[in-house]
């Protein structure tokens, strides 16, 4: 039951994503954080099988880090990007924020907001009505606190606790709701 949410403003992306890792029924941790900070100013969410899952964003945090220092300069959100969709297929700081959505088969869009799972059922007609590309984080902060709450309040297992995560020109940080 993972939920996790993402939008840009004008000069930031905003990331969030339940803290429960669970396997089947169980609840196994109720603090994970499923959002990986890959560079300063890079983050990528993630769901799925915890080992995989984990396993996974590591893989491309040491890779994009190794990138860094081969070359002397990080890679940008759209090469990252298409970086992480290569990897996926082969296996099976911008000037304006970037948000990119790759599916498990490699598929990749740019989109100006995202949610994923159960959550996604009640956020996404939130997010496409109060979503404002030009706003500012406080705006995009309350539009993920409506998603948040939609969620709680309609989805019958609902996650309680979500880790907020904000990339702008200042480089990667955490935010409180």
């Amino acid at each position: 039951m993972e939920c996790s949410f993402a939008l840009t403003g004008k000069d930031y992306v905003l990331v969030a994503a339940d803290t429960t890792a669970s396997r089947s029924i169980v609840k196994m941790k109720v603090d994970e954080d499923k959002i990986k900070t890959l560079s300063p100013h890079l983050l990528m969410a993630y769901s799925g099988e915890s080992g995989d899952t984990v396993q996974f964003a590591e893989f491309i945090e040491r890779n994009i880090r190794l990138y860094h220092i081969r070359n002397l300069y990080p890679l940008r959100p759209q090469s990252a990007a298409s970086w992480i969709r290569r990897s996926l297929a082969e296996s099976l700081p911008a000037e304006s924020p970037h948000l990119y959505w790759i599916d498990y088969l490699g598929t990749m869009a740019s989109v100006p907001f995202a949610a994923h799972g159960y959550g996604s059922y009640f956020a996404l007609g939130l997010l496409d009505r109060y979503h404002n590309p030009d706003g500012s984080l406080e705006e995009g902060l309350d539009v993920l606190r409506r998603a948040i709450n939609e969620t709680a309040q309609r989805l019958v297992v609902a996650p309680g606790n979500y880790i907020v995560k904000v990339v702008d020109k200042d480089g990667v940080r955490e935010v409180k709701l």
